[in-house]
């Protein structure tokens, strides 16, 4: 299992955390999400078949990418 933090600074109210929970939980093996209004930081549990990689690609898809 894996716990990687990433910097998404779109992120701007509650309606934006809400919606990277709702689409990152829909990921296969994506255990846990939590997304933070006040660091703009989204922390995302995971095991395979989800990777670093298909996370970042749907925080990308979704309109909020994760910081570099």
């Amino acid at each position: 299992m894996n716990t990687i933090v990433y910097n998404v600074p779109k992120i701007h109210c509650g309606h934006c955390t809400q919606t990277i929970e709702n689409e990152l939980a829909e990921l296969p093996g994506v255990e846990a999400v939590k997304a933070s209004l006040d660091d703009k930081k989204v922390m995302v549990r995971f095991s395979e078949p989800a990777t670093e990689e298909s996370v970042k690609a749907l925080l990308a898809e979704i309109n909020y990418p994760a910081a570099a």
